[in-house]
């Protein structure tokens, strides 16, 4: 049977249903709002990775073993990424965001979705070389644990450095990258200090709540795995993150311009998806 066939199967459509109902209801986590034609082909992905037949088998061992969660969870999360991942939006950033940001005293940044940590020391990194490092407090927020352990550790592959290299001169950088991290040992430890103020936590954006007065929100390649229904709840907590005239920037292949929350926002870098939180006094809908 090939994938396609196999993800059209009805039978397999309810397996799906009651396996999203079983890890809502045994681990909560909520993956019911997820893209359909997205969540399938992650559950796939745990299914052989576990070397089961049918999805009900997964889910019968998954309910009994929760060692396993991890291993599921691993699989319907997608984690990858680059430092400095399109470059031109953290030039964009560095450019026209970072001197707003600079007027206010202290800075709060929301990495949403940070998976192994790329975007969050990108952003380190960037704020160190623009003096803001020292007054800015990063929340990087994860829902997957084990990326979220990744992040805290800030080690990468050596032979990954190149291309973060090759993104970070892109970027605007004033330096090179290696000022940033130490190599040993096929690994590329980034310095601790560009942790040092940064909280990271478990979260996930379809059943939790907001951090509050976030100047920026870094959400990006997350929400092209959501419906629309959660990437409206989604982009309605981060209007409520955000202090008005506020910063979020977006993944290249995702929008606010179609969703209902868009009058929360007003356009600043479209091309980069880089909005702004609205000024406006009464924003009830959002």
């Amino acid at each position: 049977m090939t994938a396609q066939r196999r993800l059209a199967d009805p039978v397999r459509d309810i397996e799906l249903d009651l396996f999203l109902q079983a890890l809502n209801r045994r681990y909560h986590y909520d993956f019911s709002a997820y893209a359909r034609s997205s969540v399938q082909r992650r559950v796939e992905v745990a299914r052989s990775r576990l070397g089961c037949e049918t999805i009900s088998q997964m889910q019968g061992r998954l309910l009994r073993e929760p060692a396993l969660l991890h291993d599921v969870i691993d699989a319907m999360t997608v984690q990858v990424s680059d430092l400095f991942r399109d470059p031109g939006y953290y030039l964009a950033l560095r450019q026209e965001v970072l001197p707003y940001l600079r007027t206010f005293p202290s800075l709060k940044v929301w990495v949403a979705g940070c998976a192994n940590g790329e975007e969050l020391y990108s952003l380190a990194i960037l704020f160190a070389e623009e003096g803001l490092l020292e007054r800015t407090m990063f929340y990087a927020t994860e829902i997957n644990r084990r990326a979220l352990s990744k992040a805290a550790a800030g080690i990468y592959e050596t032979a990954r450095i190149p291309r973060f290299s090759e993104n970070y001169q892109a970027a605007g950088g004033r330096t090179t990258l290696s000022d940033y991290y130490t190599a040993a040992y096929r690994g590329a430890a980034f310095h601790r200090h560009l942790r040092q103020r940064t909280l990271f936590s478990e979260h996930d954006l379809a059943t939790d709540e907001v951090f509050s007065e976030m100047h920026l929100i870094s959400c990006r390649n997350v929400m092209i795995y959501f419906d629309e229904t959660l990437q409206n709840r989604v982009l309605g907590l981060f209007a409520q993150s955000l202090v008005r005239g506020g910063f979020i920037g977006l993944g290249a292949h995702e929008t606010l311009r179609f969703s209902d929350k868009k009058p929360a926002f007003t356009s600043f870098n479209e091309q980069e998806r880089i909005w702004r939180r609205s000024n406006l006094s009464e924003l009830h809908d959002v």
